[in-house]
């Protein structure tokens, strides 16, 4: 048992599992926050959507009180690396037998980091030249954001489309993926290739960290990865209370792209699975971190 005011450890977050996580609350419920609180969150997320000069998309649902809040939250995003923890389920969903899968190694070259943009992980000389396995390449994917690594596991799934049959098996008829990193980070505004709504996004993290669309084993490994993600210190992480647990990933591209998605446990209460997703006008747009943090820190007042 945790003493009171513990920060939840990493077991006790995992052992949350599909009854618990969403008993009684119905994944494709159309509650709100209740009013006169309704009201007030819309406005704020509004002024502050105003305030930065963006575009701003929120899904946020108390699993334990079905209250959500919901801001922009069918209009489509670039969806970016919020792919990834995506395609590392359907990896696990779909590939995988009793962790064969995960054991083999990958080989890559030099090109397979170059042209991907963004390789913290699969750039490494010891990863280069010895490979690394699925396993790893999964870990890197989610916890780095590693561009390669996430091209790599697209690889073994067939291509881009695999993420979008994925997103189909689990109800969510919007999230799509078309194309690999780098270039499905190109966000232009009325683009439909690879994008998602934070309604959509959101309800699909939620299946897959808490609901019982992968096998309990694969639903502990894609929620440890999520817990170790290092890439949401300015977003979700600085908006949030700094004991409440959380399981996240971000994603940034072109327009100022910049989302964070993922799911937090507030003290010795029931998660709140939490989507924002922002855009900006013009193509060389700064991504806004303060804006996701803000967005975070309103979603966590207005449901814990």
């Amino acid at each position: 048992m945790e003493a009171a005011g513990a920060r939840p450890t990493r077991r006790s977050v995992l052992a949350v599992g599909a009854g618990a996580a969403w008993a009684g609350v119905g994944l494709g419920g159309t509650a709100f926050a209740a009013p006169p609180r309704r009201g007030r969150i819309v406005r704020e997320l509004a002024t502050l959507e105003r305030d930065h000069s963006a575009r701003l998309g929120v899904y946020a649902r108390n699993t334990a009180t079905g209250e959500t809040v919901l801001y922009r939250a069918d209009e489509l995003f670039p969806m970016c690396s919020l792919f990834k923890p995506l395609a590392v389920a359907a990896v696990l969903r779909d590939l995988d037998r009793d962790g064969e899968v995960l054991a083999r190694r990958i080989h890559y070259t030099e090109q397979d980091v170059v042209k991907s943009g963004h390789a913290p992980v699969t750039g490494r000389p010891e990863n280069l030249a010895a490979g690394m396995t699925i396993e790893q390449l999964c870990a890197a994917t989610i916890c780095q954001s590693d561009n390669a690594a996430g091209n790599l596991l697209l690889r073994e799934l067939g291509g881009p489309g695999a993420v979008t049959r994925l997103c189909r098996s689990l109800g969510d008829g919007v999230t799509r993926l078309d194309r690999w990193e780098p270039e499905l980070n190109s966000a232009e505004p009325d683009r439909l290739t690879d994008t998602t709504s934070p309604r959509a996004i959101g309800r699909a993290y939620g299946r897959l960290a808490l609901g019982d669309a992968l096998s309990p084993r694969d639903r502990e490994r894609l929620t440890g990865w999520l817990l170790a993600n290092t890439t949401s210190t300015e977003r979700f992480r600085k908006g949030l209370p700094a004991d409440w647990t959380l399981a996240d990933k971000t994603g940034g591209g072109q327009y100022g792209t910049n989302n964070d998605a993922g799911i937090t446990w507030p003290p010795h209460r029931a998660p709140i699975v939490m989507a924002v997703l922002t855009t900006r006008h013009q193509p060389d747009a700064a991504a806004d971190n303060p804006l996701v943090a803000a967005a975070a820190a309103l979603l966590a007042a207005a449901l814990a």
